[in-house]
């Protein structure tokens, strides 16, 4: 995270002996990135957050993803997806592509989740559609439609919904941040930065409810490079009184992101949210159209010499791609080696428009995707020739 936060009861020095309201001391968790040389944050437990019980393997079910061949460009309709066997937003998630870098998935939501943390890497969570509740070591965040959940690697949390929930989730390789170019060489957002920190939307008080810090035994799921693995806990890690730093969860409505337009059409990197190794998300959200007279309003047509293109589509008049069957809840892989640009007819209906009426999310990812076992059950066949009218 790109700035300092204090929640909560901490002592006025770190690595000091801090005693809560019953006098007992407190323990404190370093969650540090980078071997002690990076962003961190310092939690303040009730108990041991390390009294580990038991510990047993987890076949997380995932198999093998397969190579994108031949070349082509392929349309998912993710609301086709079979469902799983699991119905909580984290055993629930099925891989419809990925690589070393990025897993993508997708999972709808109906029960509350596990207690669950992710080594490997910080998780990305697209809200697409429903409420819930992320509930961490850190405090509670809500969320809705439109939120993107930035859950920092090594955070525990769970996630409990209201109702259906479906989400986008990307499952990294590392840490997730907003742009370089955004920010000060001592983290504050620049004033050219589409976003700032006033519209992330952190914990706002630490969870500390004894229901939440039983006297007994707590599972909590681990991911790893190596799959998932089932700890049981002596303690609740949601014992937290207090905690200060740089590294914690938050949400940022894709709505609260500031579109940059132009007299003539701007490039992909403008619309640009979040970077990750490997990988940058951007987010395409409703905006005035190009305002040059000659002005063409539409993507020209490009090719991805470096990189595999990802679009999931949010809501809205999709115009450029009118007539494919894309709609909400689609997604789009176009690899590297295709070019590939706006449908026959985009532009001809742009001529008169003045504004676009769309949101969705992009990610482009600097290493061949690789597709998901349930991607072809979701594959629209007629995608590929849908440019030859």
């Amino acid at each position: 995270m790109p700035y300092y936060r204090q929640l909560g009861d901490v002592p006025a020095k770190r690595h000091t002996v801090h005693r809560g309201a019953d006098g007992e001391r407190l323990l404190e968790e370093l969650m540090g990135t980078a071997g002690f040389a990076g962003a961190s944050s310092l939690l303040y437990h009730r108990k041991s957050p390390s009294a580990l019980l038991t510990v047993e393997a987890v076949d997380d079910g995932r198999l093998p993803l397969e190579a994108t061949h031949p070349l082509v460009p392929v349309h998912l309709r993710t609301g086709d997806l079979p469902a799983s066997t699991s119905t909580d937003l984290v055993r629930g998630r099925q891989v419809v592509a990925g690589n070393d870098d990025v897993l993508i998935t997708m999972a709808t939501a109906t029960d509350t989740s596990p207690l669950y943390r992710n080594v490997f890497g910080d998780e990305l969570v697209f809200i697409h559609e429903g409420q819930g509740r992320l509930d961490t070591v850190f405090g509670p965040i809500d969320v809705g439609p439109g939120d993107y959940v930035v859950v920092p690697s090594g955070t525990t949390h769970r996630w409990t919904v209201a109702g259906p929930l479906k989400a986008l989730i990307l499952e990294t390789s590392g840490h997730l941040a907003p742009p370089a170019r955004y920010l000060t060489d001592g983290g504050q957002f620049r004033e050219h930065a589409p976003y700032c920190e006033r519209d992330l939307r952190g914990p706002t008080a630490v969870t500390d409810a004894p229901e939440l810090a039983p006297d007994w035994p707590v599972d909590v799921l681990v991911r790893t490079r190596q799959g998932l693995t089932h700890h049981t806990y002596a303690n609740h890690p949601f014992d937290v009184v207090g905690w200060d730093g740089c590294v914690w969860p938050y949400a940022l409505s894709i709505h609260d992101f500031e579109p940059i337009v132009g007299s003539l059409h701007q490039p992909p990197p403008v619309h640009q949210t979040f970077e990750g190794p490997g990988l940058v998300v951007c987010s395409f959200v409703p905006r005035p159209f190009d305002f040059h007279p000659d002005a063409v309003k539409i993507p020209y047509h490009h090719a991805n010499v470096d990189s595999d293109e990802v679009l999931f589509y949010v809501d809205g008049d999709f115009m450029s791609r009118a007539g494919t069957g894309i709609g909400a809840g689609s997604l789009t892989i176009h690899p590297a080696g295709f070019i590939h640009g706006p449908q026959p007819g985009s532009w001809e209906r742009s001529v008169d428009q003045t504004a676009t009426n769309e949101t969705a999310v992009m990610i482009d990812t600097f290493a061949p995707l690789l597709r998901g076992p349930v991607a072809a059950s979701i594959t629209d066949p007629d995608y590929a020739t849908s440019w030859s009218g």
